[in-house]
Parts: structure tokens; C-alpha cells; sequence
């Protein structure tokens, strides 16, 4: 036999894993997108930089909604102060 089967946590937390590195890249690409757009807004920011940083925004939230789905948890936010 050339292929063994995985045990399904296995695939599931290979899944997960992928989708949180997903959801980080594409968040720190948001987060970059609407900061161009707030460093040219001065400049008569084109419909282009926005159209970007919509669809970013986008990606983000589709990519948000799959994890609420799967029950996927990733890290905490260093921004956050807990008490």
C-alpha cells in the first residue's frame, strides 16, 4: 500500500493550521491595504486602492466565518490586555 490513511484530528488539525496561517496572512494584507489607502487619501485616493482594501476586508471575513465554523481558535490578539 503507497498510501496510509490519516486519523481525522490529524487532517482536521493540519486544516486548521492552514486556515489560521491563511487568515493571518490575509489580515496583515488587509491591514496593509487600508493603510495605503489612509497614507494617499490626501493625494485623491483612486477607486483602485479602495476596491483593494474592500476586498480584503472580504477575504478576512470569508476566511473569519470558515473558522467560526470549524470552531478553529487562534492566538490571542498582544494587543489585547487581559486582567
Amino acid at each position: 500500500m503507497l498510501f496510509r490513511r490519516q486519523p481525522k484530528h490529524e487532517v482536521e488539525k493540519k486544516r486548521n493550521q492552514r486556515l489560521l496561517a491563511t487568515i493571518y496572512e490575509t489580515k496583515a494584507s488587509w491591514d496593509h491595504a487600508r493603510e495605503t489607502e489612509r497614507a494617499v487619501y490626501e493625494a485623491n485616493v483612486s477607486s483602485e486602492l479602495q476596491d483593494r482594501a474592500h476586498l480584503q476586508e472580504q477575504k478576512y471575513l470569508y476566511l473569519y466565518r470558515i473558522a467560526r465554523r470549524y470552531h478553529v481558535h487562534g492566538q490571542l490578539n498582544q494587543g489585547i490586555v487581559s486582567q
